[in-house]
């Protein structure tokens, strides 16, 4: 999701409407104490509900309500710890549920029901625990009414309220405190952090349980009577259309059961996803091609190149730049470049949808509850809250179910409204992976002036890739003179151009068909990788250790600097390491935390050429509050795992308009063989909670491909990284 919607940034985004045209965007910081039920008949046969984030059962059970979409990261668990503290529960009676799409479960900061951005735990730590701490308060009062005692000699304990040698569970008091009047959460004294037993305690994430056993809902999983399953032709090139099409050999294909134009292309329904398939396979579609066809990866590249090497808009400015480096003792020039990525979830996109007269239910693993929303009322002529959305679990993200036309959604929707029944349109492998939302390619051309001591007095920053916000909802309030920040987040916001007196970072952004979109870490997903391995280019030239030199740099800044010192310690940085063994190092703040990584490589010899061999990553991480060092710890391995595939494997090209690769074997991701040790050092610190979904993703590049220039010589400038054959030395 988008990472430069963060608090820092003070442009919180509020979707308020829709009308007309799209989304109505404006800015607000919703208060905390919007704790409205959102459905107050589904609470007939709880017991007692408080707020619209929790009920307590006349079973002992406590149901959390969560306002954000778990696909993995943990927030199931992190979320219900934050209430469980305040309400001191009984952990084992907690029980979880994806909350309905309402205003209720709004973002605390962006208005409108959504995940992303690694913003789900910070931004309800105040809000999940302000809800528990008004539950227990109405559960001790019922409990002082009831034991005839004043208030101030009641206490709960463990799912129980305790006033003397009486006591009396939750459950049984949950009618009682359900006809008081609810306080004011903001009201509430919250605990001291002395006093926790939940938070900052490794806890073991809920949601497993229901994995392993496989009774879990993903989207793939909707099923009903009556329902369809649909596949859609989609346009080969970006940018084409239907000219016209024959459904008669489609039809044809036992359990196809209708073809239907949409405005995304063609829809085969059928009984099931296979006959889906087959129909789609002998459907015939005349397309107009546009003007994207003749495009391919070269001229991209070629493109973005010269863009790179002139002005560009003013992203940040200091001093005289160009003067600088016309006075410098030595000049330092550099070209880094990513390429495209996809997203590639292990679950495909699907979406199931029913239309009813006056109602729309939609099925669906989805990061964006209220745009969905609001994008289906459109296109089916109701209200937005007569579309009810059922978030199911996800089977990955990475930013891919958030985005702002909603796409996967509002297709399935016009299939639906489309073909009059139930259908749940479901996208394969090669569908998403040649025709969905991608990360844009980017090249930085970077001009650095260094002192007779190899420090750097200059820097000129030039960065061409497309805006992901260009022509979205989002634009208006997100994109300021031009600069899309998170094209440049992590340049922009470093701490190594602000020690740096004179530099100048400037953005272009190109338009092309191809659909853009935030991948796991956005921005920083590329910004790191060239500004931590200029970092470590620059320590070399000048004959310095790289951690040392990054010292220098970051003297400033402390929380850099305890992730730096943690990592390289807890990796044996100063000892020596094997033969045919190299390590590199990389530090980077985002989202809110800071993360630095050392990593440890060799290079294998393949029927292909010399390739990379990642052993171990040592990770420290600074994310302020550790609600669940379980989940932290998960989430920064998954995130090197997720990076790596990056690393070695996985690009995007085009060829006459149309994405080359297609599945796991040709866009590639990490395997299970290449996965290295990864330890994870979490720094203590009572500092506000930071995001951690995604912080862990930006330093892997860097370290690696320094690592790969400590071994071999090689200085790798552009993802995946690629070995010369000459540069692989010789194995221990």
């Amino acid at each position: 999701m988008n990472a430069v919607m963060q608090p820092s940034r003070r442009r919180f985004l509020q979707v308020s409407a829709l009308a007309g045209g799209g989304l109505v965007l404006g800015f607000m910081i919703p208060g905390a104490s919007r704790f409205a039920l959102a459905d107050p008949t589904a609470a007939a046969t709880t017991g007692f509900v408080p707020n619209a984030f929790l009920r307590v059962g006349n079973d002992d059970s406590v149901t959390v309500l969560i306002s954000h979409s778990e696909m993995g990261q943990g927030v199931w668990t992190a979320l219900s710890m934050l209430i469980a503290e305040e309400l001191d529960a009984d952990w084992s009676k907690i029980r979880v549920e994806h909350a309905p799409a309402a205003q209720a479960y709004a973002h605390t900061v962006f208005g409108m029901q959504m995940t992303g951005g690694s913003t789900s735990t910070w931004s309800e730590f105040d809000r999940y625990r302000r809800a528990g701490a008004a539950a227990r308060s109405m559960l001790m009062q019922a409990a002082a009414q009831r034991f005839n005692v004043p208030l101030e000699q009641v206490r709960t304990e463990n799912g129980e309220v305790i006033a003397g040698d009486q006591r009396v569970r939750f459950g049984a008091l949950a009618d009682d405190a359900g006809k008081l009047k609810a306080p004011d959460p903001a009201s509430l004294a919250l605990k001291d952090p002395k006093d926790w037993k939940f938070i900052g305690k490794p806890t073991r994430r809920l949601d497993t349980p229901e994995k392993i056993s496989g009774q879990a809902k993903f989207g793939m999983d909707v099923q009903f009577p009556g329902l369809m399953t649909a596949v859609v032709a989609r346009a080969p090139v970006f940018g084409g259309k239907v000219k016209s099409f024959d459904a008669a050999a489609a039809k044809a294909v036992p359990g196809v059961r209708n073809v239907v134009q949409v405005p995304t292309g063609v829809a085969v329904i059928a009984d099931h996803y296979w006959a889906a398939k087959l129909g789609r396979d002998a459907l015939k579609v005349d397309w107009d091609p546009g003007d994207f066809a003749s495009t391919g990866s070269e001229q991209l590249r070629t493109q973005l190149a010269q863009l790179a090497t002139t002005p560009g808009a003013k992203v940040v400015e200091a001093g005289d730049a160009a003067g600088a480096l016309a006075k410098a003792a030595k000049p330092f020039d550099a070209v880094y470049a990513v390429p495209y990525l996809a997203h590639a979830p292990m679950e495909p996109l699907n979406c199931t949808v029913k239309i009813g007269p006056d109602s729309c239910e939609i099925w669906t693993g989805t990061q964006f509850q209220t745009v969905d929303q609001g994008v289906a009322a459109k296109i089916t002529g109701l209200k937005p809250e007569q579309v009810q959305i059922h978030t199911m679990f996800l089977g990955g993200g990475f930013g891919r179910r958030a985005t702002p036309t909603s796409d996967f959604v509002s297709e399935a929707v016009q299939v639906a409204k489309a073909a009059g029944v139930p259908v749940k349109t479901v996208w394969s492998r090669e569908d998403d992976v040649r025709g969905g939302y991608y990360r844009p390619a980017y090249v930085h051309d970077v001009r650095i002036g260094t002192d007779s001591q190899g420090m750097p007095v200059a820097w000129q920053h030039g960065i061409a890739g497309q805006s992901i916000l260009a022509g979205t909802p989002f634009e208006a309030a997100l994109v300021k003179g031009g600069i899309d920040a998170t094209s440049v987040e992590g340049v922009s916001d470093s701490p190594y151009l602000k020690e740096i007196a004179n530099h100048r970072v400037g953005l272009h952004s190109p338009k092309t068909p191809i659909p853009v979109l935030w991948w796991r870490s956005v921005g920083h997903s590329h910004t790191a990788f060239v500004m931590e391995s200029i970092i470590d280019e620059l320590a070399h030239a000048a004959g310095k250790d790289p951690v040392e030199y990054r010292r220098a740099l970051l003297k400033n800044h402390p929380r850099h600097l305890g992730v730096l010192n943690l990592a390289v310690d807890k990796a044996g940085w100063s000892t020596p390491l094997a033969q045919g063994r190299g390590r590199g190092v990389a530090v980077h703040e985002s989202f809110g935390s800071w993360v630095a990584q050392v990593a440890e490589v060799s290079v294998d010899d393949t029927p292909t050429g010399p390739a990379v061999r990642v052993h171990r990553v040592v990770c420290a991480v600074d994310c302020g509050i550790a609600i669940n060092p379980e989940t932290i710890r998960a989430q920064i391995e998954s995130a090197v795992a997720f990076g790596l595939g990056a690393v070695l494997h996985s690009r995007l090209s085009f060829k006459d308009g149309q994405v080359e690769q297609s599945n796991y074997h040709d866009y590639q991701v990490l395997r299970l063989h290449e996965m290295p040790k990864v330890e994870v050092h979490i720094l203590p610190s009572t500092e506000k909670p930071g995001g951690i979904g995604e912080t862990g993703v930006p330093p892997v590049a860097p370290a690696v491909a320094n690592a790969v220039f400590a071994l071999t010589g090689q200085r790798l400038r552009e993802l995946p990284l690629h070995l010369a054959p000459q540069s692989a030395p010789a194995q221990a």
